[in-house]
């Protein structure tokens, strides 16, 4: 039986824009629409089972309703550029989903909706319309029902006839006449002014419709008489405003909205380009596996696979190090499953040569006669070509084997060529590289609960073509990077850093665990009173963890305005809280208890858990092949989000210690590098003079801008000077600062116009990058890191909108991670001429943190800003401000 699903894509993207917390992928496209508009439509397409869906979204502004009002919607802001941006994208999944979508120039997405329900009641089909529009309830009947979201797009309220008929007393039709009488701020209808929702309810029970309250005006008295009389013509033009139109000249058939399913390989590739890798994991969308056994024998079919999985094999292991010691060319893979490398598991490896490739379980290589083997891992004169070296090192380091010698590594390479790609695989690399098919891990071991490590056959042959591909793609990739200029980069920079992070994270850093536990004794205590403080006011015991019961407690009991409802009660997000903190002091205690719980949860407790008992440490994994940018993210723990903003999340960094008795910690932080490297690449003399002279840049954008002394710059205008400053590098837009500083966007607008006014050369920098951008599709940091912009000549406003703000703040934000990078490869080749002990543990942002002893703390005080200040040449100084403490809280 058919079923027709029909969807206004514009309303529910907005819902979920505005419903969602703002959500980005690492390429720094805004994703938060995308996802909520996702999650909606899996949950309708699983319940409703549709056979016909159609997406329809509005063509443009200018629809034949502005022929007759001009003012139509004429009250509506500019749509935030952050959610604009998104709908190309969204069109692009929707395509992946195999689902159809319509617009049509002069227009609205309801229109098309409302022609195609009546062509449902016609046809007697049933249809099942999703909106964030009650202007739609004039559509349902017997066969269509309206389906209205409410909190966000999560949830949504069902209208049928009855339904319409139960809340509002009126049949579907008569929406549109209350629609004339109350109007819709929305879209700017004007509607009768004093008539509201109650008052047009009231007068459509006794008289029907408008041109029936009209006929009878003498019934009515005082000022509703007054106003509905002197705005008779617009109530009659809200109403036809209101009214959907259903003879759209649809081109587009029933037939043409079936809906078959998706393409699994299809929506999978699309999640992992928007990275939703939830949606992956819930939908199970793997490559397929089942032609997996016929693809590994194919592409194995050439090559000559020896296995060594015993003594008996002994002859078959020395040819390998006879071949490695005549030849560089080799490619080494080394089998790691987990994404943790200091937890990972070591399963096998295999080595390419020239002619030959050879295989074995890694519980070979620990075996006496493996020697040689182990031995040529060792050797730091011995190259060794692999992927992911970074994480092979570690995992190879706590197994007992000190890996050296890596020469290159096509993981690192590829990013470096196409930053933007979400995941490096070697199956995704090798497809890149036009190299013969190689089966993906997830189509040999499975996924999630279905991982399983295959037979042994299938393993060699797996590790095997996966050595054999490295080997392939090394020069390659090696002549890929000297075209594009960034042999330097890789190998100056890189390259080593990789081998630096890797000594780092071994290394680890000490945890003083009795400190932590102290903290969240402490935490507890404070917790413990909040909740004593929150019982007496509410006057009663409950449930401050419990959304619905808090939510009776401050809404029915206290009487606080309700801000949002949900299927089960009343919304208590943080952001309902933040509004209602005025109105009572219960308000700012259960935001505290709120963020103090987390910190005992998340990093007190969570911390805890990843102490290593042998090592008394925590040792963290820098990613360095994550962001677009170039920027290093921490995992396992991310030790870069420790909050510092609440003088208790500061605390937590009182439990990082030296690892030697008498040594201290030392921190050196880069002082506004962003800024910097902007007024250096803008060339902005009221910037680089702020710096040259050492002013604080956030009082002299005040001063500038708002025109006034030193002495005159207040704490707001600094404030507004400094988000205005920070979010000039990231392409902030005037919705995104007005929600920063609480101002409307047309404060926010003026406010950025007025800062390019005064910054000249940041404005010229603004438009001349984008110019290069068009010419050469990518845009550069200072030292040559490329990030390509596929989009920045896209005929699609908004698409070319999101390239042309990357192509603004890749340059700044990628430099800034060139110089921290930099200077950690040149802090580690001064501690080593220097033959200091003095440790490098961790990189936060733009922070270095460092363990000194005693004997060598001067001479670190003067040397780590010297070098961090030296790393890069600029226009304006780098500066370093350093501190130093027996932990890390002190040296901050």
């Amino acid at each position: 039986m058919e079923k027709w699903m029909l969807i206004d894509g514009n309303s529910i993207a907005y819902r979920a824009f505005f419903a969602m917390p703002p959500l980005t992928n690492s390429a720094g496209q805004h994703t938060n629409a995308i996802f909520g508009f996702t999650t909606m439509l899996l949950k309708l397409l699983e319940q409703e089972k549709p056979t016909h869906v159609l997406v329809a979204f509005d063509a443009g502004k200018i629809t034949f309703r502005h022929e007759g009002y001009t003012e139509y919607k004429g009250g509506r802001q500019k749509t935030p550029p952050e959610l604009s941006e998104q709908f190309p994208v969204l069109k692009e999944l929707l395509n992946a989903f195999g689902i159809s979508q319509y617009e049509l120039s002069g227009y609205e997405a309801d229109d098309i909706i409302g022609t195609l329900t009546k062509a449902a009641d016609e046809k007697g089909v049933p249809a099942f319309v999703v909106t964030g529009d009650k202007d739609m309830l004039q559509l349902a009947s017997d066969k269509v029902t309206i389906a209205v979201t409410r909190k966000g797009v999560s949830e949504v309220d069902l209208y049928t006839p009855e339904a319409i008929q139960e809340k509002y007393g009126l049949v579907p039709m008569q929406i549109i006449d209350l629609k004339g009488l109350m109007g819709d701020t929305s879209d700017n209808i004007p509607g009768v002014p004093g008539v509201g929702e109650k008052t047009a309810l009231k007068l459509l029970h006794e008289h029907g419709s408008v041109e029936s309250v009209l006929d009878n005006l003498d019934t009515l008295k005082g000022k509703l008489k007054e106003n509905i009389e002197n705005h008779k013509d617009d109530a009659t033009m809200s109403k036809r405003l209101a009214t959907i139109f259903r003879e759209v000249p649809m081109e587009k058939g029933v037939e043409e909205i079936r809906y078959e399913g998706y393409d699994g390989k299809k929506l999978a590739e699309a999640f992992r380009k928007l990275e939703f890798k939830s949606l992956i994991d819930r939908l199970e969308l793997g490559d397929d596996a089942g032609d997996m056994e016929e693809q590994a024998q194919a592409a194995a079919a050439d090559l000559n696979i020896h296995v060594i999985e015993s003594d008996k094999d002994a002859a078959v292991l020395d040819k390998l190090i006879e071949l490695l010691g005549h030849s560089d060319k080799n490619g080494l893979y080394v089998e790691a499953i987990g994404e943790n490398p200091h937890q990972a598991k070591l399963i096998g490896l295999a080595i390419a040569t020239e002619h030959e490739v050879f295989a074995l379980p890694y519980s070979v290589v620990k075996e006496p006669f493996a020697a040689k083997l182990r031995d040529w891992l060792e050797q730091a004169d011995k190259p060794k070509y692999g992927f992911d070296q970074h994480k092979v090192e570690l995992a190879l380091r706590w197994s007992g084997i000190n890996f050296e010698g890596a020469a290159f590594d096509v993981q690192l390479a590829a990013y470096l060529l196409d930053p933007t790609e979400a995941s490096q695989t070697l199956s995704g690399i090798n497809d890149k590289q036009g190299l013969a098919a190689l089966p993906s891990d997830e189509s040999v071991y499975g996924k999630g609960a279905r991982f399983k490590v295959p037979e042994a056959e299938t393993l060699y042959r797996h590790l095997a073509l996966k050595a054999e591909a490295v080997r392939q793609l090394v020069p390659l990739l090696t002549e890929e990077l000297s075209k594009t200029g960034m042999s330097k980069l890789y190998f100056d920079m890189e390259h080593p850093l990789s081998r630096i992070l890797a000594g780092m994270e071994f290394l680890g850093i000490k945890v003083k665990t009795e400190e932590l536990e102290a903290l969240g004794r402490n935490l507890e205590s404070q917790l413990t009173t909040i909740i004593s403080s929150v019982y007496k006011l509410a006057g009663t015991e409950f449930n401050i963890g419990s959304p619905k019961q808090l939510g009776e407690i401050l809404f029915e009991k206290l009487g606080l305005p309700a801000k949002k409802k949900t299927k089960t009660g009343y919304s208590t997000d943080a952001e309902v809280l933040e509004e209602l903190a005025p109105y009572h002091e219960i308000i700012p205690l259960i935001l505290h208890f709120r963020q103090l719980s987390k910190l005992q949860s998340t990093y007190v407790e969570g911390l805890l858990k990843e102490v290593r008992k042998e090592t008394g440490k925590v040792h963290t994994y820098y990613r360095q092949t994550i962001a677009a940018t170039g920027r290093l993210s921490s995992q396992f723990p991310n030790l870069q989000n420790i909050p510092i903003r609440l003088e208790e999340g500061r605390q937590i960094r009182k439990a990082f210690v030296p690892s030697e008795p008498g040594w201290s910690i030392l921190a050196a932080d880069y002082s506004q590098i962003e800024l910097r490297v902007l007024a250096h690449i803008a060339d902005d003399e009221n910037m680089k003079e702020a710096f040259i002279n050492d002013m604080d840049i956030h009082t002299k954008t005040a001063m500038d801008v708002f025109g006034v002394s030193a002495e005159e710059v207040d704490s707001n205008m600094r404030r507004s000077a400094k988000a205005v400053n920070f979010g000039i590098v990231y392409g902030i837009s005037d919705f995104g600062l007005s929600q920063n500083l609480g101002i409307t966007r047309k404060e926010a607008g003026k406010f950025i116009d007025d800062y390019k006014e005064v910054f000249k050369g940041v404005r010229q920098y603004m438009s001349d990058i984008v110019k290069q951008a068009r010419q050469d599709g990518y845009v550069a940091t200072l030292l040559e890191r490329r990030r390509y912009l596929n989009d920045i000549n896209a005929s699609n406003f908004n698409l070319r909108s999101f390239a042309e703000r990357t192509a603004m703040n890749t340059p700044i934000q990628g430099t800034a991670a060139d110089i921290i990078k930099l200077a950690m490869v040149h802090m580690d080749a001064a501690l080593r001429e220097r033959k200091l002990k003095s440790r490098m543990l961790l990189q936060v942002h733009d922070e270095l943190v460092f363990e000194v002893p005693a004997d060598e703390l001067e001479l670190m005080k003067t040397l780590v800003p010297e070098v961090m200040a030296g790393a890069l040449k600029l226009d304006v100084p780098l500066k370093a401000d350093m501190s130093f403490g027996d932990n890390w809280y002190e040296a901050k």
